[in-house]
């Protein structure tokens, strides 16, 4: 089969292209022919080794969506012919990937490949966020960075659904249209102008209760300032880099403030979670009440560009793969 492996870890370019052997589905496992796979920015932490894998080449892709080939012995949550999508677990920039058959999610036909290849692992990331980490209720106020992102307008849209206040904070005019599609009540384009100044404003010196923050090191610090006392700094991923080390008394004096920094796989530890957050999610997409804001998809074999397009953010909306 064909696959997207790396050799070494560093830039774009050591995403190759190349024959590997189709893997058999063991005990508890499933044969995926893909269809589609999500480009996300974990796939980059594993190219640039800021995550580590064990094996050489590695597989890339952590997203995906297809049809059921085959399954391997003690497998009752799926059988050959059915639709599913899921994540976490790497191998989805190829044509076929074994998979736990506990984390495949059924796709409903009203959802496509690509739709579902968009949706799961920012989907569930975004649900994980407002649903658990901090679940937001009416009458609460967030903050989102990256709004106009394909995580962060999935984030704005669920925090509506929830009845909260939600401020965005984007990058471009174009990001901004996009945040405001998603129901942003506010949007701050941080290039242009401080976004602690403005939220504090539109809140009245209050702070809002939660920051949904993927962006790490150029938002974080400032994040801080945004919060109320006792609000939650919900730093899920680092776009622009790790944060440096701080000292905690920080968060004291700041208002006695909460940091997490959660990961979709303690959210989604079991099946009935992981189900659950799926079912719902695809419940609000049937319903149009949840949409993904796709970008564009790309060969397989041009997964480097998609990449590149990504970290330098040239992207508006999620990227995916086609596969052949």
């Amino acid at each position: 089969m064909k696959a997207i492996v790396v050799h070494e870890t560093g830039g774009p370019e050591n995403l190759k292209l190349q024959e590997v052997e189709t893997p058999q589905p063991g005990p508890g496992q499933a044969l995926v022919r893909l269809h589609s796979s999500g480009v996300n920015f974990i796939d980059i932490y594993f190219r640039k080794g800021l995550y580590t894998a064990p094996e050489r080449p590695m597989l890339m892709g952590m997203e995906a969506a297809g049809v059921v080939e085959a399954v391997g012995p003690d497998v009752t949550t799926c059988q050959p012919g059915d639709r599913v999508a899921y994540c976490m677990e790497r191998g989805s920039y190829a044509q076929y990937a074994v998979v736990p058959a506990w984390k495949l999610l059924p796709l409903p036909e009203e959802v496509d490949f690509v739709t579902g290849s968009q949706l799961i692992l920012q989907g569930l990331t975004a649900h994980y966020l407002t649903r658990s980490t901090y679940s937001l209720n009416s009458g609460d106020t967030c903050l989102v960075h990256a709004a106009g992102g394909g995580t962060g307008t999935l984030i704005v849209q669920i925090a509506k659904i929830m009845g909260a206040r939600v401020i965005g904070t984007v990058s471009n005019q174009q990001k901004a249209q996009r945040a405001k599609e998603a129901g942003c009540d506010h949007i701050i384009n941080y290039k242009r102008e401080n976004f602690v100044e403005i939220t504090r404003q539109l809140t009245e010196s209050r702070g809002v209760d939660v920051v949904y923050d993927g962006v790490g090191q150029s938002t974080f610090l400032d994040g801080l300032d945004v919060l109320r006392p006792r609000g939650t700094m919900a730093l899920f991923g680092q776009a622009s880099g790790p944060v440096e080390k701080f000292d905690p008394q920080l968060l004291n004096q700041k208002g006695s403030l909460f940091l997490t920094r959660p990961s979709l796989g303690h959210y989604a530890a079991t099946r009935e979670e992981l189900a659950g957050r799926a079912e719902e999610l695809f419940r609000w997409v049937a319903s149009g009440k949840l949409k993904t804001f796709g970008d564009r998809s790309y060969p397989l074999e041009n997964a480097a560009e998609a990449q590149a397009d990504l970290e330098e953010r040239r992207s508006l909306g999620k990227l995916t793969l086609d596969i052949p």
